[in-house]
C-alpha cells in the first residue's frame, strides 16, 4: 500500500522493541531487514530511541507492483526505568486522545500500566493492559504520524492478540476501540474496524476492494486491523508483531547467522487460500524479543 501519513482511531500505527542493550540490536535488525537508524533522544538522555527506516519494493498480498518506497517502520528503545529487563515488542494504537483512551480502558475492565505522558515532540502515549493482561500502548500523534511504510517486506504486516479469552477480549476491545471480529481466511479470525476500508480506499489506496477480491481475500478484509491467535495454558497473553518478508526461509536463515533463534521453522500457514500461501516463521532476536516473519506466495492460476 502507499506510504502512510497518519491513521484513524483504533488502528495499529507503530511498534517498537525494548532491549536491555539497544545499540546491540541495531546490527541484528539492520542486517535482517536492511533498516537504517536515527537516535532521536537528546545526547544527555539516559535512554535511547532509535527510529528505524526501511526501503522496499512493494510485494504485499494486495499490491505486487514492485514500486520502491521508504519510510519509518519501527523503533528500538532502551527499557524504561523500573520496567522488567525483558526484550519485547510493543504495539501502539492510534487515538485522538491518550487521556480519553485510558479512561475507556479503565471503564472496560482493563488496567493502565503507565499514565499518559508526552514523549519529546513525537506523541503522547500510555501503556495499558486488557483484562487478561495483554499489554499494548496508545499513540496520540504530535509530530510523528506512526509508521510510514507497512505491508511491504521489512515492515509490519500484522499485529496479533495472543489470547485464551476471545469472548472477553471482544467485549473489551469493542468498548475501547470499536472493534468487531470476522474470519480472515482459512480458520483464522481477526479484528475489524467498521469504516477502516472506506478510509483506506478514499485516502490511500483507490481500488483496494477490487484488488483484494482479485487476490481471493475474504469479504470485509479491508476492515481488518489485527488477528486473534488462540494460546494454550502456560503462555502469557500478549500482543505480537508480524513483519512481511520476501522470503521466509531466507529470513530465518539470516536471523540465525546474526545471532537470533528460529523458534518455529518456516511453514505454510493453515489460513492460506486457494489463490495464495502465507509462509511464516517465528524468530527471537539475540536478546529474546520474538516476532513473526511472513511471506506472501501467490499461486499460479489455471
Amino acid at each position: 500500500m502507499p506510504q502512510r501519513d497518519g491513521y484513524i482511531p483504533g488502528v495499529p500505527c507503530w511498534v517498537d522493541v525494548s532491549q536491555p542493550d539497544p545499540e546491540a540490536a541495531l546490527a541484528f535488525y539492520g542486517g535482517l531487514f536492511g533498516w537504517e537508524f536515527e537516535d532521536v533522544m537528546p545526547p544527555d538522555s539516559a535512554g535511547r530511541y532509535f527510529i528505524a527506516r526501511g526501503e522496499a519494493a512493494s510485494s504485499s498480498i494486495f499490491d505486487t507492483s514492485g514500486e520502491l518506497r521508504s519510510g519509518d517502520v519501527a523503533a528500538i528503545r532502551s527499557i524504561p526505568e523500573a520496567a522488567p529487563s525483558t526484550a519485547l515488542w510493543t504495539t501502539y494504537f492510534w487515538v485522538d486522545s491518550a487521556d480519553a483512551a485510558v479512561a475507556k480502558v479503565r471503564a472496560a475492565g482493563g488496567r493502565v500500566v503507565s499514565e499518559p505522558s508526552d514523549f519529546l515532540n513525537v506523541c503522547r502515549t500510555a501503556v495499558c493492559a486488557d483484562p487478561e493482561g495483554a499489554a499494548f500502548s496508545v499513540w496520540e500523534a504530535r509530530e510523528h504520524k506512526g509508521a510510514r511504510l507497512i505491508n511491504d517486506p521489512g515492515a509490519v504486516v500484522f499485529n496479533n492478540l495472543n489470547t485464551r479469552g476471545a469472548d472477553r477480549a471482544r467485549l473489551f476491545y469493542g468498548s475501547v476501540f470499536g472493534w468487531r471480529t470476522a474470519g480472515i481466511g482459512g480458520r483464522a479470525e481477526g479484528w475489524t474496524l467498521p469504516g477502516y476500508g472506506d478510509w483506506l480506499e478514499r485516502e490511500h489506496h483507490p481500488g483496494l476492494r477490487r484488488q483484494m477480491a482479485a487476490a481471493g481475500a475474504p469479504e470485509g478484509f479491508e476492515d481488518v486491523v489485527g488477528s486473534i491467535v488462540p494460546i494454550a495454558d502456560g503462555t502469557a497473553p500478549h500482543w505480537s508483531v508480524t513483519f512481511a518478508t520476501a522470503d521466509a526461509d531466507a529470513t530465518a536463515a539470516t536471523a540465525t547467522e546474526l545471532g537470533g533463534t528460529v523458534i518455529v521453522p518456516p511453514f505454510d500457514a493453515p489460513w492460506s487460500t486457494e489463490t495464495y500461501t502465507i509462509r511464516i516463521a517465528v524468530i527471537a532476536d539475540p536478546q529474546g524479543a520474538t516476532f513473526t516473519a511472513s511471506q506472501f506466495v501467490p499461486k499460479q492460476r489455471g
